[in-house]
C-alpha cells in the first residue's frame, strides 16, 4: 500500500477506503468520490481535498498489451461455460472473464451496477433494474431485457441442472417492464437480491442459448479456445463497454491440483499468477525477488464444532470451557504463519460490511474454561475429537487443544480421519469434531446456511426460534442501520450460545510475477474472487 493509500485509509476508514478505491477501479471519476463523500454527510471543503487524495493514490495507470497464463488449483473433464453449472474455481474464473452479471461484488461485497446501472426496490419483495444501453454480446447482438428474463429463469427449471437453484426458487418472476428494464418479483423480502444477483452463476447470456461451447455473453474477454480438462485461452473484447478495459491481450488458464508444482511452475517463469499458495511456501516466492505474494484475507474458516443436540455439547459450560480454549493468536500464527484474522466464534469477518466491532473479543483463559468444566461436571472419560486433512488446518487445531486441555484436566482424544470421504462420512455426525466453509457473498447466506435452526447444513444442530425470527427480519429489511443491528444481535447469539468455536478466519494467498498489477481483495476467495481478468496489467518496468 502506497503512502497516499495509507494517508486516504486513514482519513475515511478501512472499510470506506475499499469501497471508494474499487469505485475508482471500476471507472468513478473525482466528482464520483466527492458526491459519495459529501453524501455522506462531509462538508465539502474537506471532501474535495480527500477526493482528490483518494484519485491521487489511484493514479497509477495500467498499461495495455500483454499475455499472461494463470493456475487455478484444479480442472477436470466437468469444466463448462454454462454459467448455470459451474462449480469449480477454474471454471468461476472464466466466468468472469467471458460473461458480466446485473451487479457485481466489491471488497467489502457490497453490490455494486454492471449490466444494470441501477438497481431500486420499495419493499424488497418487487426490484427494478434499469439496464446499461449500448451494452453488446460477442457476436454483435445487443443485450435486451429478454436475455436477461431468460438467464434469470433456466435457474428455476431442473432441467438446466443450474447449481445456484437454491437460490433461485426464491424468484417468482422476471420480466420485462421496458425497452432497458427488467422486474424481479419475489416469494417473499431479500434486501440482498444485488448481492446474490453479483454472484458467479447468475451471469447473463444471449436469449435462448443451449450450447454455452463458445462462450457468448458480454465479457472483457472472448473465447479463443476452451478444451475441459486441459486449458482455455481468452482473448481480448474490443468491443467491450467498460471504456479502455480490459488490459491484456490474452489469458491461458490451466488447472494445477499440486500446490508444489503450481509454485514451481511460477518461480520457473512458466506461470504469471497462481492461487492457493501455502502459508509455507511464501518464503520461497518472495526469495525469488521477481513474485510476490497477494493475501485476501478471511475467504474461510475451519470451526470446532460441538453438536448442541448430543452430549458433551449439549452442556453449556462444556461449549464454553472449549471456546475458551482457543489461543487465538497462537493458533494463527504457528498454523497459517500469521496469514489470516482473530476470529470471534462468529462467522461474519471484519471485512463484511455487516460485522459487528463491538462484540468483545473472545480470551484465551485456562482458568475461565477450568471453571466451565468443573460446572459441566462431565467426569474423566475421554472425548472424542474427530478431525482430518480435509477440513483445512482442523488437525493441527484439534492437537494444540489438546494439549491446552490436559492443563485443566480435560482429556480430548483426536481422531484424525482420511480426506477421502470426511464430508459424507464424518462432517456433522460426530458430538465433536470440525468442518470448513468458505465465505460466503453475503451476511444472510452465511447464517442461514449454517444457523437456521432448520438449515441441511446447521452443524452444531443448534436451533434458537428468536434467532430465525431476525434472521427473516433482517433478510426483508431496507433499513441499512436497523439491518445492521439485527446481524450484530444475531452474531452475539451465536457467540455466546451456538456450538461452533471459530479461532481465526484464514487468508487466500495468491503467488505472482512482480510485473501483474491490479489485484485488489474480494474476500470470497482468491484472485479476486476469480475476477482477477478485466483488472490485471503487466507492467515491464517491474
Amino acid at each position: 500500500m502506497s503512502e497516499k493509500q495509507k494517508q486516504f485509509q486513514e482519513l475515511v476508514g478501512p472499510s470506506e477506503s475499499v469501497r471508494m478505491m474499487d469505485s475508482l477501479k471500476r471507472g468513478a471519476t473525482r466528482r464520483d468520490v466527492l458526491a459519495m463523500l459529501t453524501a455522506g454527510g462531509m462538508q465539502a471543503t474537506l471532501a474535495g481535498g480527500i477526493a482528490s487524495l483518494a484519485t491521487t493514490a489511484h493514479a497509477q495507470t495500467p498499461k495495455k498489451g500483454g499475455r499472461i497464463k494463470v493456475a487455478s488449483s484444479s480442472s477436470g473433464v466437468n469444466d463448462t461455460l454454462d454459467p448455470a453449472r459451474q462449480s469449480s474455481h477454474v471454471d468461476y474464473c472464466r466466468g468472469f472473464m467471458f460473461y458480466n452479471g446485473l451487479t457485481v461484488l466489491d471488497g467489502s461485497l457490497s453490490p455494486q451496477p454492471q449490466l444494470a446501472e441501477e438497481f431500486t426496490t420499495k419493499d424488497a419483495q418487487t426490484w427494478v433494474f434499469k439496464l446499461r444501453k449500448g451494452v453488446t454480446f460477442h457476436n454483435g447482438k445487443p443485450l435486451t431485457p429478454a436475455d436477461v428474463v431468460f438467464s434469470m429463469m433456466r435457474h428455476k427449471d431442473p432441467a438446466t441442472a443450474s447449481r445456484a437453484k437454491v437460490l433461485a426458487d426464491q424468484i417468482e418472476s422476471v420480466t420485462a417492464t421496458g425497452p432497458n428494464e427488467v422486474t424481479f418479483r419475489l416469494t417473499s423480502p431479500n434486501a440482498d437480491l444485488p448481492v446474490i444477483l453479483g454472484t458467479y452463476h447468475f451471469h447473463i447470456v444471449p436469449e435462448g442459448t443451449t450450447n454455452f461451447a463458445a462462450g457468448i455473453g458480454t465479457g472483457p474477454f472472448k473465447v479463443k479456445e476452451f478444451k475441459p480438462g486441459e486449458r482455455s485461452i481468452a482473448v481480448r473484447n474490443d468491443n467491450y463497454w467498460k471504456p479502455n478495459r480490459p488490459y491484456l491481450d490474452e489469458i491461458e488458464l490451466v488447472g494445477i491440483s499440486d500446490e508444489s508444482a503450481r509454485v514451481n511452475a511460477l518461480l520457473s517463469g512458466q506461470l504469471d499468477l497462481v492461487v492457493a499458495v501455502s502459508p509455507r511456501s511464501i518464503n520461497r516466492v518472495l526469495a525469488s525477488g521477481t513474485h510476490t505474494i497477494f493475501e485476501t484475507k478471511a475467504t474461510s474458516y475451519t470451526n470446532l464444532i460441538m453438536r448442541r443436540d448430543s452430549s458433551p455439547g449439549n452442556n453449556p459450560d462444556f461449549v464454553l470451557a472449549m471456546k475458551h480454549l482457543f489461543n487465538r493468536e497462537q493458533l494463527l500464527k504457528s498454523i497459517q504463519l500469521g496469514r489470516g484474522v482473530v476470529a470471534n466464534d462468529q462467522p461474519i469477518a471484519s471485512n463484511n460490511r455487516f460485522f459487528f466491532k463491538g462484540l468483545p473479543q473472545r480470551a484465551y483463559d485456562p482458568e475461565k474454561a477450568k471453571w466451565h468444566l468443573q460446572k459441566a461436571n462431565l467426569g474423566s472419560a475421554p472425548i472424542p475429537v474427530v478431525a482430518s486433512p480435509a477440513a483445512t488446518n482442523s488437525v493441527e487445531t484439534a492437537l494444540v487443544m489438546q494439549h491446552a486441555a490436559k492443563q485443566i484436566g480435560l482429556n480430548l482424544d483426536v481422531k484424525r480421519m482420511p480426506a477421502d470421504g470426511y464430508w459424507s462420512t464424518h462432517w456433522m455426525k460426530h458430538p465433536v469434531g470440525f468442518g470448513n466453509i468458505n465465505t460466503r457473498p453475503s451476511a444472510d447466506l452465511a447464517l442461514t446456511l449454517f444457523f437456521k435452526s432448520d438449515a441441511p447444513w446447521n452443524e452444531a444442530g443448534w436451533k434458537n426460534e428468536k434467532f430465525d425470527q431476525l434472521l427473516v427480519a433482517a433478510r426483508g429489511e431496507t433499513d441499512q442501520t436497523k439491518r445492521a443491528q439485527m446481524y450484530a444481535d444475531m452474531q452475539v447469539m451465536i457467540h455466546q450460545d451456538g456450538g461452533i468455536g471459530i479461532p481465526f478466519f484464514t487468508s487466500s494467498l495468491d503467488g505472482h510475477s512482480k510485473q501483474l498489477k491490479g489485484l485488489s481483495p474480494i474476500p470470497i476467495g482468491g484472485m479476486m474472487g476469480t475476477s482477477f481478468a478485466e483488472h490485471v496489467w503487466l507492467d515491464a518496468a517491474a
